[in-house]
């Protein structure tokens, strides 16, 4: 029996870039960016422009870091993505400025509608505004802002917007404290 999966299929999705540059991307990331290989942080800057992000300056990246599309992505100066995170950018999502992102931590901009049968992808841009502080091991959901200075403690998941200057923690997160910053 054959299967038709073109009923599972989203038409209306957008990748953003061809199959050619998606490729070629996928090559590019696994060599130089969701590589163990101790590259400098100025040489993934550079092939994560090329393929179409903004990043500002002074950003470090962590070795291992996995990013679905870098012209989906936009990073503010002296942000922080640490070892393992996995910015799962469907969508736009952007990093603000002095932003922190922990070991592990993940964006993800899709799900998957389980009321229908077909599946659809659900998308949602993420931004994380200045000063933003993801822990170790943290989920943000589709759709989420994480405000100025916010905190997202370790193994948290942020299912719908977090305020400016307070701490989360909790699947899903919930306000535990306000946040002081000097």
């Amino acid at each position: 029996m054959k299967v038709d999966l073109s009923q599972y299929r989203n038409p209306e999705y957008d990748h953003g870039a061809g199959a050619l540059k998606r490729l070629a991307w996928h090559l590019f990331s696994k060599a130089f960016i969701h590589s163990q290989l101790p590259l400098p942080v100025s040489f993934k800057r550079a092939v994560l422009r090329i393929f179409g992000a903004k990043i500002g300056r002074g950003v470090v990246i962590k070795p291992n870091v996995n990013i679905k599309y870098p012209w989906f992505l936009e990073i503010g100066d002296h942000a922080w993505i640490g070892e393992e995170v996995w910015i799962d950018n469907l969508v736009m999502v952007r990093i603000g400025a002095s932003c922190c992102l922990s070991q592990g931590a993940m964006l993800l901009t899709g799900n998957h509608d389980f009321t229908k049968t077909t599946f659809d992808l659900i998308t949602g841009s993420i931004t994380l505004e200045e000063g933003a502080w993801l822990g170790a091991k943290t989920v943000v959901c589709p759709g989420v802002t994480v405000g100025s200075h916010a905190v997202l403690a370790v193994g948290s998941v942020a299912t719908k917007n977090l305020d400016e200057r307070t701490i989360y923690r909790g699947n899903p997160a919930i306000s535990i404290k306000k946040r002081t910053v000097n």
